[in-house]
């Protein structure tokens, strides 16, 4: 189905198809190569191009809400005479907007237009100066849907964050899912109410003053449902850790990027959403001169433009290289932001002491020290981790500061641990309270994920529910053959599979307002609110930005000038360790306390300015 055409407009490209019949509520009608239209045809997809067949205009097609879906005749080149003269299965369309039943039934009609916006006053807002919130349909509420989390927004709203970011939504294998496993693009998973619901999820944000950013996933789809194979080359020789590579450079591959670049068109024009995180682009195999991040980035600002609202797109890219967040115009990939994992490590390991894996890379407190002076910890230093050198400085005079995204827990860096345990499995509330601090504070745009501004008890793990059995089996094994690997005990590895797996990481709602989690969730709002009120917290130039740490005592100071050289600005003392620490601030002893963790006291300091006094994993932020 069309993304922009009328809601009974069928249109599909299938460049290697003998013919084409879409039967529509168990009728077939013969559809015909777009090319052989007149001129003067409908414009559309199906018109601009080869390969795409649609219907003829005299075609009697039922009007309203209609299931649907396609047969394709053999290619010319495959089989026996009698072979191409067969016809494949009813296929969901590749642009499906709706599949009921599921990615391996029909497809169904929705025409977008119907829902009657009332977010004309959402003016939008920006990357810069933002708080995040990442969350997951399907168990940020009991009942999993986009309806329920509407009924959350104002827990939101007095959080103070700016933006909701949502796991991938598109359709899925199964009842759950985390949404990496999506094979319909265009679609919403019916589970969480369909695309209606996320109309009226953005709507009710928007209403609220919180934008939404959808994370979308382009380099590979799910291991079950994945028709595209059937219509056109999406897909090309090689495979990454996920699966097999898109087609974005070879023979076809312009109709595969119209398939990704529409996508894209279609979440800003007809669900008005306000940003994008890419999923993993790193996988993105692309070697046309034009890469397909600077296309997509380019479509997104030429709608902003259009729309009046500030548009931009987030990617997740473990390549260090600052070249992904330098506009198209200075000759790079265009994107607004990127995901920092050096500041989650480094932030991490500060917190918890864990050093295996990744981590062992970021064992010291000075490369936190860095991460905030510098933005990429491996800016073309060795990493142990990887056993070669990697990344690029950041050129501090192109690139901001709020570009970069940053965490101290995410979807991948909690379900992706053994058990799915946040930090709050095994730190106390101060230093939870202390993590806050590190995150609200620093230079870069920090996101949140779901329930950690309470400190859930609730675990986040991997669950699945492929209806397959071989293939549920498959992942379950393979999830503890992966753990076993890196030395965890198997039996901590919960099954993918296990209806519990999915029910256990929901959210629990009633913790909010009980003990430690309500202390940890005033703390989130304070900080939420000081990241609000005190500039120098927001300053987008690196060059207000100074550090200090002393590695065993486990104490670290961050100072954010009012201006690069002032003697004034804002400086935030943090404890790192289980001890009370004496940390030097500039300033007098009697100068403001922003936010405090704990007794926290200023003394003059014997070589001039103050020192603060912390107790174990306190922290304080001080105007000087």
């Amino acid at each position: 189905m069309n993304t922009r055409d009328h809601l009974n407009r069928f249109d599909v490209w299938a460049p290697h198809a003998r013919s084409v019949t879409v039967r529509i509520e168990g009728d077939d009608h013969a559809m015909v190569p777009a090319a052989s239209l007149p001129a003067g045809s409908p414009e559309g997809p199906a018109a601009r191009r080869d390969g795409w067949w649609t219907l003829p205009d005299d075609a009697d097609v039922p009007a309203g809400t209609v299931r649907y879906g396609y047969v394709l005749g053999k290619t010319f080149d495959e089989g026996t005479p009698e072979e191409r003269s067969q016809v494949s299965e009813v296929l969901p369309d590749p642009r499906s907007r709706r599949q009921p039943q599921g990615v391996h039934d029909l497809s169904c009609t929705f025409d977008p237009s119907a829902h009657r916006w009332g977010d004309a006053a959402w003016t939008g807002r920006t990357l810069a100066g933002s708080v995040i919130y990442e969350l997951h349909i399907g168990t940020f509420t009991p009942a999993g849907t986009l309806d329920a989390a509407v009924e959350r927004l104002d827990h939101l709203v007095e959080l103070g964050v700016d933006f909701v970011e949502l796991l991938p939504v598109n359709g899925f294998n199964g009842e759950h899912n985390w949404g990496y496993d999506g094979v319909l693009w265009y679609t919403v998973d019916e589970s969480y109410g369909g695309p209606a619901a996320y109309q009226r999820f953005v709507d009710a944000c928007h209403q609220r003053g919180i934008g939404v950013i959808q994370d979308v996933v382009y380099n590979h789809l799910g291991p079950s449902g994945n028709y595209l194979p059937l219509f056109a080359d999406y897909f090309k020789p090689g495979s990454s850790t996920w699966g097999d590579l898109i087609n974005l450079d070879g023979w076809g591959s312009d109709g595969v990027r119209d398939y990704i670049l529409d996508n894209v068109e279609m979440w800003l024009r007809d669900y008005h959403v306000d940003g994008f995180r890419l999923d993993a682009v790193h996988a993105l195999q692309d070697h046309r001169a034009v890469h397909i991040l600077e296309e997509i980035a380019e479509l997104v600002e030429r709608v902003g433009v259009e729309t009046g609202r500030p548009l931009f797109t987030v990617a997740e890219s473990d390549l260090n290289d600052h070249r992904m967040i330098t506009p198209t115009t200075a000759h790079g990939l265009g994107m607004t932001g990127q995901w920092l994992d050096d500041f989650h490590h480094a932030a991490h390991v500060a917190l918890t002491g864990e050093t295996q894996g990744y981590y062992a890379d970021f064992a010291a407190l000075g490369t936190l020290d860095k991460v905030m002076r510098d933005a990429f910890y491996h800016d073309g230093t060795m990493s142990v981790f990887r056993g070669r050198h990697h990344g690029r400085p950041v050129d501090k005079q192109r690139v901001r500061p709020w570009q970069f995204v940053t965490c101290i827990q995410n979807h991948d860096q909690v379900g992706n641990r053994a058990a799915g345990d946040r930090i709050s499995a095994s730190l106390s509330a101060d230093q939870l309270v202390l993590g806050a601090t590190v995150l609200l504070t620093q230079p870069f745009t920090p996101m949140l994920f779901m329930g950690e501004e309470w400190g859930a008890s609730t675990p986040w793990q991997f669950f699945t529910a492929h209806p397959e059995p071989e293939l549920g089996e498959a992942v379950a094994k393979g999830r503890k053959a992966e753990f076993a690997a890196m030395g965890w005990d198997e039996s901590t590895v919960p099954d993918p599979q296990a209806p519990s797996t999915f029910t256990d990481s929901k959210l629990d709602w009633d913790e909010p307002g009980r003990g430690d989690h309500a202390r940890v969730l005033a703390a989130y709002r304070e900080l939420i609110a000081l990241r609000r009120a005190v500039p120098e917290l927001t300053d987008p130039r690196f060059a207000t930005i100074d550090t200090d740490h002393d590695e065993d005592a486990r104490w670290f100071v961050l100072r954010r000038a009012t201006a690069p050289g002032s003697d004034h600005g804002v400086a935030v003392v943090l404890n790192f360790g289980a001890a009370p620490v004496e940390a030097p601030v500039p300033g007098a002893a009697d100068a403001e306390v922003l936010f405090r963790s704990g007794e926290v006291s200023l003394t003059a300091g014997a070589d001039g300015g103050a020192v603060a006094a912390l107790p174990a994993h306190g922290a304080a932020v001080v105007r000087y």
